[in-house]
């Protein structure tokens, strides 16, 4: 072989093992940028969404937000995986919550001018049984734990709990006879013991003890209340003060909630308590960041909040007692429910 030959064929041989050498390292950076971000979603595979096959274990069904075909559609990924890739379903929500084989999912639904809302109840396959327009931006959702009452609440005027002037309305639907209760601002309201009357009283963030109790956040002339509802009777009964955005343990004996803590910046105004219901004492949760969302209880002892992410929310958990360290569950992830 001639002089040039041989350095043809040693430069090729550079070239190859070059190429060889930059993917090795272009694969290496990107499985080690690629740790804690999200996987890419799978495709649906057309299963039961909202209830678990006996043994199987838990899965968590979320808002996904990660860019690209399968934003803000629901997906799933099991519990003790939530890095795992994740199943997308073909629906698309902005709340979301799920509990007896009922989900609700509050929609945005464009138009030529601008977006209308609407409340769908879906099965256990995620199929729709009936809608509902909403008059507002959803803002929470809650189903009972039977699976025969759902909640939301939208925000008619403003668009921010942080806001001076803002106006919610929030509704419940039974769904074994779909009865819809329009306005839970017509139930009778008790405040410190009396009855009470004010055009400004706001009702927002139900959480459901049965099917005949649940909790809301009451506010009026500045304060905020934990209340208790009696579906039945159509009352409102405040029990603490300073209270937004309840949350109801499995156990029914505590309520995890955001509370405004004076001194904090008017933009970052709240942290996340819980609150014994027998003793009415409350404590702080080591988490020490403003949480401006209904946090979810993946067990009895520990909470799931969303909080501002790269690609909108990421999920976080802390313990529910007021020990440990706040730690991300998901990226790209908001409204999550619990299955199985």
């Amino acid at each position: 072989m001639s002089g040039k030959g041989r350095l043809l064929l040693l430069l090729g041989a550079v070239l190859v093992l070059g190429s060889v050498a930059a993917f090795a390292v272009h694969h290496a950076v990107e499985r080690a940028g690629g740790r804690g971000r999200p996987q890419p979603p799978a495709a649906a595979d057309g299963r039961v969404w909202l209830a678990a096959p006996a043994g199987a274990g838990r899965r968590m069904i979320f808002r996904n937000t990660a860019g690209g075909p399968h934003r803000d559609e629901l997906a799933s990924v099991p519990t003790d995986r939530p890095e795992a890739q994740r199943a997308t379903s073909k629906l698309t929500c902005l709340r979301f919550s799920a509990a007896g084989g009922t989900g609700i999912c509050l929609q945005s639904v464009p138009g030529p001018l601008r977006a209308s809302y609407r409340a769908v109840v879906v099965d256990e396959r995620l199929n729709e049984r009936r809608s509902y327009p909403l008059p507002g931006v959803p803002s929470r959702a809650r189903v009972s734990p039977s699976g025969h009452l759902v909640a939301w609440t939208v925000f008619v005027s403003g668009d921010s709990y942080g806001a001076t002037a803002f106006s919610t309305r929030t509704s419940f639907l039974d769904t074994r006879t779909w009865k819809l209760q329009d306005n839970l601002e017509e139930y009778d309201l008790k405040v410190d013991g009396s009855w009470y009357r004010s055009l400004d009283v706001n009702v927002w963030g139900v959480t459901f003890a049965d099917d005949g109790h649940f909790y809301a956040t009451v506010s009026t002339r500045g304060q905020t209340y934990l209340a208790k509802g009696d579906i039945a009777a159509h009352s409102l009964t405040t029990v603490h003060s300073n209270v937004e955005c309840p949350s109801l343990s499995p156990d029914g004996t505590r309520i995890a909630y955001k509370k405004r803590v004076p001194g904090l910046p008017a933009d970052s105004p709240w942290r996340l308590y819980v609150l014994d219901l027998r003793t009415m004492r409350e404590t702080a949760t080591a988490e020490h960041r403003t949480v401006d969302d209904q946090a979810v209880w993946a067990t009895d002892t520990t909470l799931v909040y969303a909080l501002p992410g790269k690609s909108g929310t990421d999920l976080w958990t802390v313990p529910a007692h007021g020990s440990g360290t706040p730690q991300r569950l998901a990226s790209a992830a908001s409204t999550p429910a619990f299955i199985g």
